[in-house]
């Protein structure tokens, strides 16, 4: 599998902020402001932490609270804030602050020193290092506000430590990316389906991204003024990279299909990259002028970070989209999925994932075939698209479903496999999974849940990033594992509904 690319090139940062007091005189102020820069270095000098770490000065007044919360917020680079109260710092005074803070939060619970020194320790040292008690007071305060935060404890230097902060991070960068995701819906969602439907406002005023859609028309403009040097680059990545089928290399007599899939590629990028689009849907029963559904086009867009979802499901496009951001520079991959299959033997069940055309590459190590096969759906000229099987990993199904008073995130952990066989007759590419904790009861406990047959599969990031973001976003989680228990699943489905009812007001 491929490492992830960082699908947005806006910069980035993390504020690193430090409580005290003014009441420990300006020596020990000193000192704290200088231990502060050491721990905040620590954490930024972990090289599994996507974005820089940006230590600001020691926080000893409501006011300076206050007003690095505001400058927080208005900062368009800043996608969080670590907290961490060296001393003690009387809460009250970052009410007014954390009622104002519009950012992620993560609450870090360390201190300077890893040991305590036994022999010298004396009540200076204790003056000094009082983070145990300084961030009780503090984690009271948030809890009294209902700050939404991730909680981390234990020493900086401690890799499990550095591993949290560091997938906190990168959930804090794709809620970030989602404030200012925009996304392009080629015709409307497939007529009839329930599932891909949605409130756009809503998702906009709770995610940020903005959903609109444009006639496929106004795509096949710019497909159509492609000119044929942009389609011989293109063509020629194909070649470089992929395995030809035969009738559509140079000379054969379906090259013009593979060179239209090229054309479709560059109109398609072109396209998103002038009206800033991250993310992108089709839908088969509105192609208009298009020859072609768009396959390998959507496969290669989707590698190279743009989110994506079939039949109009803007959703699964967003979170497509999402996982890529959290999943930059990590092993592994991501795609837009379908659970499509099962194998039902006894003790070997399993789910066949796929979709008509559109499964990201960057799920599997080997060398994609590019074939063209028909499509009875669509109506339209044989489709070219990328077929490979997903490599063996563990990895994540995750689903968005809009249940009309609030949106519910639905993750499965899995296991994907090899299949049992060859599937020499398979015209698609596809991953084969074991589901925890077995297919049956995952998928009973997905339908109850009413998670979406479009998913996100991806083998880069797993369920604490997306705890992590649904912390952030405000936004219900439920996770089926290898503990999932059917009836106490539809409890915690019962619970949540009552919970997520009150904390949004009813």
């Amino acid at each position: 599998m491929s490492t992830q690319q960082d699908p947005s090139t806006t910069p980035r940062t993390v504020w690193f902020l430090t409580g005290s007091q003014s009441l420990y005189g300006d020596e020990t102020l000193a000192q704290v402001a200088e231990q502060s820069r050491e721990v905040a270095a620590m954490v930024d000098g972990d090289e599994r932490i996507p974005v820089p770490v940006v230590w600001k000065p020691v926080l000893t007044t409501a006011d300076a609270i206050r007003r690095v919360m505001l400058e927080a917020n208005a900062d368009d680079s800043c996608v969080g804030l670590i907290g961490w109260m060296h001393t003690f710092s009387p809460a009250k005074m970052w009410i007014q602050g954390l009622d104002s803070m519009r950012k992620p939060f993560l609450h870090l619970h360390t201190q300077w020193h890893r040991d305590i020194p036994w022999s010298t320790i004396d009540m200076d040292f204790m003056n000094l290092n009082q983070a145990a008690h300084g961030d009780r007071e503090f984690g009271f305060v948030q809890t009294r506000l209902g700050v939404p935060r991730k909680t981390v404890a234990g020493h900086v230097s401690d890799p499990a430590v550095g591993g949290r902060i560091a997938t906190w991070a990168r959930a804090a960068t794709a809620a970030h990316d989602m404030r200012t995701l925009r996304l392009a819906r080629f015709g409307d969602n497939m007529r009839d389906v329930a599932v891909t439907e949605g409130d756009k406002v809503e998702a906009q005023r709770r995610f940020g991204v903005s959903v609109n859609t444009f006639g496929v028309n106004d795509l096949v403009d710019v497909v159509d003024d492609v000119e044929p040097g942009a389609v011989d680059k293109v063509v020629a990545e194909y070649a470089d990279l992929y395995d030809i089928a035969p009738d559509l290399q140079v000379g054969a007599d379906r090259h013009e299909t593979l060179r239209y899939a090229a054309q479709l590629e560059v109109g398609l990028r072109r396209f998103l990259e002038a009206g800033g689009f991250g993310a992108f849907t089709t839908n088969f029963e509105d192609l208009g002028g298009l020859r072609q559904l768009p396959g390998i086009a959507v496969q290669r867009l989707m590698a190279d970070g743009y989110g994506f979802g079939g039949e109009g499901d803007w959703k699964t496009s967003v979170l497509v989209r999402v996982t890529k951001t959290m999943a930059a520079g990590l092993p592994g991959g991501t795609s837009f999925m379908e659970d499509y299959t099962y194998h039902l033997e006894p003790g070997n069940q399993k789910a066949l994932g796929a979709h008509m055309l559109e499964v990201c590459p960057t799920i599997s190590a080997s060398r994609p075939s590019a074939e063209a096969h028909p499509l009875s759906m669509g109506a339209r000229e044989d489709p070219v698209r990328l077929t490979f099987v997903a490599d063996p990993a563990e990895g994540i199904v995750v689903g968005l479903s809009d249940l009309g008073d609030r949106f519910r995130l639905t993750a499965n952990d899995v296991t994907l496999v090899e299949p049992d066989e060859p599937l020499p007759k398979l015209p698609v590419a596809c991953a084969v999974w074991q589901p925890h904790p077995s297919l049956p009861t995952s998928a009973e406990a997905w339908l109850m849940a009413g998670g979406p047959h479009h998913t996100v599969l991806t083998t880069a990031v797993g369920i604490e990033a997306f705890d992590d973001l649904a912390e952030i976003l405000r936004t219900e989680l439920v996770h089926i594992d290898a503990d999932t228990e059917p009836r106490r699943f539809l409890q915690e489905l019962r619970w949540n509904q009552a919970y997520h009812r009150l904390a949004d007001g009813l």
